[in-house]
C-alpha cells in the first residue's frame, strides 16, 4: 500500500469518531485524493512524527505527501546552519514554502523594546541581522517580533514610542532584502506582562512604523482569549496582517477541538483574497498515529467551504 494510500484510508478512519461518518461525504473524499487545501496551512516539526519519525526531514516529507505546502519552525534560528540548509533543500524538493520563525531574543519577565534601552535594541538589530542570514539560507520572508515585557516605571505613550524607534531601525535592514517582521500580540493568560497584547494595538504601531517590512501576525489563539471578535478584528486590520497562525480554544489543539468556528474564519479570509501562510502553531489534541490523523481530517473539515 502507498503512503497515500494508506493516509486517504487513515484520515478516514480517523474522522469516524470525531465527525461522524456524513462529514466524510464524496466530495470531502475526493479533497483527500488531490491532497490539495483551499489555503496554505503550515505544520510544525513533532506534529507528524509518530508517522514520520524523530528524522526532521521524513517529517517535512510527511507534510507534503499530506498536502502541506508550507511549514513553519519558531526554533529555525538556533538551529546549525547545516540543519538549515538541508530544510532549504528538503523544501525545495517537496515544493514547501518557508513560514515565519522567530527572530530574535525574546524577554519573557522584563522589559526589552519597551525601555529605550540602547543595549537592548542594539542586541535586538544584531539578532535581525542575524536572522536576515538565516531567511536568505531557508528561503524565508517572515519572521516573528515580541516585544517583550510591559516596563512599569514608564507610561505606555513613551514605551510605544520606544519600540515605534527600534522597528523602525530593523526595518532599515529588512527592506533591502525584501523581508518582514510580524508582531505577534500574545494574550494575557498564558503570557501575562507581555506590552503587545491585542490587534488594534498591533495596528497603530505598525501604522506608525509605517515599512512594509513591519506587519501584524494576527494568532487567532491569541486573540480569542484576549478580545475576541475575530473576524471584525481581520477585517479592521487587514491592511497590516501579512500572517495568520492558528489554535482553538481551550487547549490550544487543532480547528474543531474548541469553541472557535474555524471554518467561517478561513472563509472568510479565503474570500478576502489572502494566498500567505497560516501557522499550525497548536498541539495535537491526541497522542499517536491516530491523533496525528485526526489533525489533518480537522483541517480537511475546516477548508471544506467552496
Amino acid at each position: 500500500m502507498s503512503r497515500r494510500t494508506f493516509l486517504k484510508n487513515g484520515i478516514a478512519a480517523a474522522a469516524l469518531p470525531l465527525f461522524g461518518f456524513q462529514s466524510f461525504d464524496t466530495d470531502h473524499l475526493e479533497g483527500v485524493d488531490n491532497l490539495r487545501f483551499n489555503l496554505n496551512y503550515a505544520p510544525h516539526f513533532g506534529m507528524f512524527k509518530s508517522h514520520a519519525g524523530e528524522d526532521l526531514m521524513s517529517q517535512l516529507d510527511f507534510m507534503a505527501e499530506s498536502g502541506f505546502k508550507s511549514f513553519e519552525d519558531n526554533e529555525m534560528r538556533m538551529r546549525p546552519k547545516a540543519t538549515q540548509n538541508q530544510i532549504a533543500e528538503t523544501l525545495i524538493k517537496n515544493g514547501m514554502t518557508m513560514g515565519v520563525f522567530v527572530g530574535h531574543k525574546i524577554y519573557w519577565d522584563r522589559p526589552n523594546l519597551t525601555s529605550g534601552n540602547t543595549d537592548l535594541r542594539d542586541e535586538f538589530l544584531a539578532d535581525i541581522r542575524s536572522s536576515i542570514e538565516v531567511a536568505k539560507r531557508v528561503n524565508a520572508k517572515w519572521m516573528t517580533v515580541v516585544p517583550g515585557y510591559v516596563d512599569l516605571q514608564l507610561q505606555k505613550g513613551y514605551q510605544t514610542a520606544h519600540l515605534i524607534e527600534a522597528l523602525r531601525r530593523a526595518c532599515d535592514l529588512l527592506e533591502p532584502e525584501g523581508l518582514i517582521m510580524v508582531l505577534e500580540p500574545l494574550n494575557p493568560r498564558d503570557h501575562a506582562g507581555q506590552f503587545l497584547s491585542k490587534i488594534p494595538q498591533a495596528y497603530e504601531i505598525c501604522r506608525a512604523v509605517d515599512s512594509p517590512s513591519c506587519k501584524i501576525l494576527f494568532d487567532i489563539y491569541h486573540q480569542q482569549i484576549t478580545e475576541g471578535n475575530i473576524i471584525p478584528n481581520i477585517d479592521n486590520s487587514w491592511s497590516e496582517i501579512a500572517y495568520f497562525q492558528i489554535g482553538d480554544n481551550p487547549g490550544r489543539n487543532e480547528p474543531t477541538t474548541g469553541e472557535l468556528n474555524y471554518q467561517n474564519i478561513f472563509e472568510h479570509i479565503h474570500a478576502k483574497g489572502y494566498q500567505g501562510t497560516l501557522g499550525m502553531e497548536h498541539g495535537n489534541s491526541e497522542g499517536g498515529k491516530l491523533g496525528e490523523l485526526a489533525v489533518i481530517a480537522a483541517y480537511r473539515k475546516v477548508d471544506n467551504f467552496l
